[in-house]
């Protein structure tokens, strides 16, 4: 049995959202945006009610992710994880991040190449290292080495780890110069080799 939309009101604690009241009794709270296509007057079946409810759960969890976004890129996994967490089923799940791929607003592709960017510039560290925190966002391996293939190689990442760290060690004599910098370049994941070549010619660079 069909009812008729007799109302469509504003919510006062959300602008974003309405009451949409049928037969002159409250119904059920949507989005304005999925509201955008009802008006008073309209009649609606009770599967038409429900596709209404199931559009405002996946705005709802479209909305939520793009403020998730909004921080920093995020790969497929944690926006996917994040939703879940907001307890919305998979199935709105799914469409969530089709709408979001297709708006270019996620991609494992992308958020691979920001991420490097991202550590290159400000926290400098080893293949190995950024290979190791892609692949705990769940980023394919495939997407992962292509995207290592154009980064500066070890030694470079390495100095530019080390020059970074460097004016905390200025003022240190020799030996403890160069421990403490062996073990900052350790833990961002460089070789034994790089990390005792890089040492030892900052240490060369600040000695001239």
């Amino acid at each position: 049995m069909e009812k008729v939309i007799t109302s469509i009101e504003g919510q006062k604690r959300d602008r974003q959202r309405v009451n949409v009241y049928l037969d002159d009794k409250f119904a059920f709270g949507i989005s304005r945006f999925v509201a955008a296509r009802l008006k008073v007057g309209q009649s609606l079946s009770e599967e038409m009610i429900n596709q209404l409810r199931v559009d405002d759960s996946i705005e709802s969890a479209y909305q939520k992710s793009l403020r998730y976004l909004s921080y920093r890129p995020r790969s497929e996994y944690e926006v996917r994880k994040r939703v879940s967490e907001y307890g919305f089923d998979d199935s709105v799940i799914e469409k969530v991040i089709a709408r979001l791929i297709d708006k270019q607003y996620l991609g494992d592709k992308w958020f691979a190449n920001e991420w490097v960017e991202n550590r290159i510039v400000f926290r400098p560290r080893s293949r190995f290292m950024l290979r190791y925190e892609l692949r705990q966002k769940r980023v394919l391996d495939d997407i992962i080495t292509d995207v290592l293939q154009s980064i500066p190689q070890e030694s470079e990442l390495a100095e530019r780890a080390a020059r970074k760290y460097f004016n905390r060690l200025k003022d240190l004599p020799r030996q403890t110069f160069q421990k403490k910098l062996r073990g900052y370049l350790s833990r961002r994941g460089f070789s034994y080799t790089v990390v005792k070549s890089t040492t030892d010619k900052i240490w060369k660079e600040m000695d001239e």
